[in-house]
């Protein structure tokens, strides 16, 4: 097996200050107060908002599958943070973070979870399954590893139209063993496809450890028999998903083809709304919470440096929270779609 990679961004290092590194070897982006301070209130924004879907589906409002994201806010906010306008996100249905994260409307996405006129798909998508053309975000999807084949689609459009968009394909560490994951991989090197496949290795396919189910626990090296290069980062630093997102795009744009980023992140709550989750112990989700929170790093990185007061981080949770509680409110007090919408946007 090759020697495995870690991300480097060579031109964020000075002969003065060597790079920073992440625990996987890989750069530390270099954050400002406006990098930090814009990182901490993406985030943030995703955590309550995520908080506040699971108090709705707990009271009845929002019915079906519910993913959360939360503990996985890092990696989303990270890569957004290297895209530009134009750039393609997909991804699996763990996506709520995903659609704040391009800019959707918080309104839109949780009138979407309680199935009303005002969501993003109409009310008729529910959690696992909104869309934004206008954003460039084509769809959370139920189907495990779907989004793969879709994603490398989107783009084998970009080279065809000959724009130097990049494709941005989310799934997990379950789904990186789908068989169509593979076939993508080897339609995206043979082609030189500007993709970038993400996987958010959380360390639990619904129920199911890493090492029980996967015989090669470095998913970086997955694309390797088909010289597809390979990174992994540090998934709960938002700086080190943003250099190594640097990096990715970088290889993208310039026409070397696709790249697989294994984010190593982890999630709080359970696979879903109906999973408690025994099949992990308390004491090691609150390690990771303690020592590892993406948030709370932000947090403790902005009062060091004196970027920002108590007060100020205080009014920014108030900022969200009324976001949010905004969104609630719409969501609850939204019609339903009318029965005719049964009949709309549907291929025959």
């Amino acid at each position: 097996m090759a020697p495995r990679k870690t991300a480097s961004t060579s031109s964020r290092k000075t002969a003065a200050k060597p790079a920073k590194k992440d625990f996987t070897g890989g750069t530390i982006a270099d954050f400002s107060k406006e990098d930090d301070l814009k990182a901490y209130r993406e985030m943030l924004l995703i955590r309550r908002f995520e908080e506040k879907a699971g108090q709705l589906y707990g009271m009845g409002f929002i019915g079906g599958f519910c993913h959360l994201y939360i503990g996985q806010e890092a990696v989303v906010v990270g890569m957004q943070l290297a895209l530009k306008e134009g750039d393609q996100v997909i991804t699996g249905y763990r996506d709520h973070g995903h659609m704040l994260a391009c800019g959707m409307s918080a309104r839109g996405v949780m009138a979407e979870l309680t199935g009303r006129r005002g969501g993003l798909s109409k009310g008729k998508g529910g959690s696992m399954h909104m869309f934004s053309k206008e954003k460039h975000f084509y769809g959370g999807h139920g189907i495990v590893g779907a989004q793969v084949s879709l994603g490398t689609g989107l783009a084998f459009a970009n080279k065809y139209r000959g724009n130097d968009n990049v494709s941005l394909a989310y799934f997990g560490d379950g789904a990186a063993n789908q068989g169509q994951v593979y076939e993508s991989f080897n339609m995206a090197a043979l082609w030189k496809l500007p993709v970038i496949y993400i996987i958010e290795n959380n360390r639990y396919a619904m129920g199911t450890a890493v090492s029980r189910a996967s015989a090669q626990t470095d998913f970086s090296q997955r694309g390797a028999s088909f010289n597809i290069p390979g990174f992994q980062v540090d998934g709960m630093d938002v700086r080190a998903v943003k250099a190594a997102a640097d990096e990715a795009v970088e290889h993208c744009r310039s026409g070397k083809g696709p790249i697989i980023l294994e984010m190593q992140t982890y999630r709080y709550r359970g696979h879903s709304m109906s999973d408690p989750a025994k099949y992990r112990s308390k004491d090691e989700v609150q390690k990771m919470r303690s020592e590892h929170d993406p948030i709370e790093q932000v947090r403790a990185r902005l009062l060091e440096n004196k970027w920002a007061s108590e007060d100020d981080l205080k009014q920014i949770d108030k900022d969200v929270r009324d976001i949010v509680a905004d969104s609630a409110d719409f969501a609850q007090a939204d019609p339903e779609p009318d029965a005719s919408e049964l009949y709309t946007d549907i291929l025959l």
